[in-house]
C-alpha cells in the first residue's frame, strides 16, 4: 500500500512524496485572511517547522509562485497557473459559460458551478448578477458541501455510506439559525435531492440566501459537477424559485450535461 492510514491521518509511503504535500500546504497557508505572512506564520499554518517552512518557501520563490520583501512572503500570479490548469483540461467549463450566462439573463439571479473536493465544493465557474452574499465569491473559493445546495446535490452522487462519511467529517457550524447540523438530517436532505433530481437550501449559510441546484453529469452519467441560482429571499422566495427558475436552471444543466456527454473522452 503506498499510503497508509491511521486515525484518519495519511503516513509516507513508496508513492507518497511528503516534502510535496508539505510544499502544498504551504501553499494552502495563505488565503484572503493572510495573503502576507512571515515565516513564523507560515509554519504554523502549515504546521511545519521554521527551517521546513523556510526551504519550501524559497523553492517556491525560485520558480516565481512566491515574492518576498525580505520579512513577508506572498503568493504571485503565477500560482494560478495550477487553478488554470485544471480548468482548461476539463472543457466543460468552456461549454458550460454561455449557457450560464443565458440563464443568468433569463432569470436575473445569479448563477454558479462547483465541484466536489472532499468535504467542501469548489467554485469553477460563476455568473453573477449582484452581490448577494457577505462572502466574496469567485472561482476557487471553497464553501462548505452540507449547507449548500450545491454540495447536497454533489453529494448526492455518491453513495449513502461515502456520503454520510464525508457529514460526519465535516465542521458542521450552526451557521444560521436555520442551518441543519444532524447527519441523520442532512442525509435525508441528501436522498431527497437524489430522489427528485435537484436540491433547495433556504438560509442555512446566510441568512436571506436562497440557493436551488441541479446535477450536471458526463457522459456515463456520472455527477462531475452543480449548477445553482442564487437569490435573496425577500426577493425570490424558495416557493417562488421552484415554480419561476427551477425549469430553466434543470435545462440548463441538461445542456451542459449534454455538450459535455458530446465531447471526446
Amino acid at each position: 500500500m503506498a499510503i497508509s492510514q491511521n486515525e484518519g491521518v495519511l503516513k509516507p509511503g513508496d508513492s507518497y512524496v511528503q516534502s510535496f504535500a508539505r510544499g502544498l500546504d504551504v501553499i494552502r497557508s495563505f488565503s484572503a485572511a493572510a495573503p502576507r505572512q512571515t515565516l513564523t506564520e507560515v509554519a504554523g499554518r502549515a504546521g511545519l517547522t521554521r527551517a521546513g517552512a523556510r526551504r519550501i518557501l524559497l523553492t517556491l520563490q525560485t520558480l516565481g509562485y512566491v515574492e518576498s520583501d525580505g520579512k513577508l512572503f506572498s503568493l504571485t500570479p503565477r500560482i494560478l497557473d495550477l487553478g488554470f490548469a485544471y480548468l482548461s483540461s476539463m472543457p466543460i467549463w468552456n461549454l458550460a459559460e454561455p449557457v450560464m450566462e443565458a440563464l443568468v439573463e433569463q432569470v436575473k439571479e445569479s448563477c454558479s458551478a462547483a465541484a466536489l473536493d472532499g468535504n467542501d465544493i469548489v467554485y469553477v465557474l460563476r455568473v453573477p448578477t449582484r452581490k448577494i452574499m457577505s462572502i466574496g465569491l469567485g472561482v476557487g473559493s471553497r464553501l462548505p458541501a452540507y449547507c449548500t445546495s450545491m454540495g447536497r446535490m454533489l453529494l448526492a452522487g455518491l453513495s449513502d455510506e461515502e456520503a454520510v462519511r464525508r457529514l460526519r467529517a465535516s465542521k458542521r457550524s450552526q451557521l444560521t439559525r436555520h442551518t441543519l447540523t444532524d447527519v441523520d438530517a442532512l442525509l435525508a436532505k441528501v436522498q431527497q435531492a437524489r430522489k427528485q433530481g435537484w436540491c433547495q437550501v433556504n438560509q442555512e449559510l446566510e441568512e436571506g440566501l436562497v440557493s436551488i441546484a441541479a446535477p450536471v453529469t458526463n457522459r456515463s452519467g456520472r455527477m462531475v459537477a452543480a449548477l445553482n441560482i442564487s437569490g435573496q429571499a425577500n426577493r425570490s422566495s424558495p416557493k417562488l424559485m421552484q415554480e419561476t427558475m427551477l425549469p430553466a436552471l434543470l435545462e440548463a444543466a441538461q445542456t451542459i450535461s449534454h455538450l459535455l456527454g458530446t465531447q471526446p473522452s
